[in-house]
């Protein structure tokens, strides 16, 4: 089972994935002053009141827009699932092309919705996300 961590300025989600399908989500306020133990306490009293077996993570990727957030959700990946996080980022191989004048610069959670909107639409689309700040992201074909 897949563990993907959105840390956005205000939340972060969190959703357990078995194969394509969502089975379980949760909700945090994102507080760069925690620490990766007080992140995975939270997260096992959440994997357990679920009935979730930790055991059950086999991979862990993270798309975080608040980079001091970074190195606490690696530890916790590692700490708590025993795996090694892919953090989505400039870089990342997605097979789609970031047509921006600085690609570097373009947030972990626009390329996410990128592909997972073309992905969804298997065509050109308008992805609108309505986090901390409302974004339209267009992709073409």
């Amino acid at each position: 089972m897949l563990l993907a961590i959105n840390v956005n300025n205000t939340y972060t989600k969190i959703g357990i994935y078995s194969g394509a399908r969502l089975a379980l989500n949760w909700r945090l306020q994102t507080e760069p002053g925690r620490t990766a133990d007080e992140y995975g306490v939270f997260l096992l009293g959440l994997f357990e009141a679920a009935g979730a077996a930790v055991s059950a993570i086999d991979a862990v990727i993270v798309a975080s827009v608040v980079p001091p957030m970074n190195p606490i959700i690696d530890e916790l990946a590692r700490k708590f699932f025993r795996q090694e996080p892919m953090q989505v980022g400039p870089g990342i191989r997605t097979g789609m092309p970031i047509l921006m004048e600085n690609p570097k610069e373009v947030g972990a959670d626009r390329i996410v919705n990128a592909v997972a909107g073309y992905d969804r639409a298997r065509s050109a689309c308008i992805v609108v996300d309505f986090g901390t700040a409302t974004t339209f992201d267009y992709v073409t074909a």
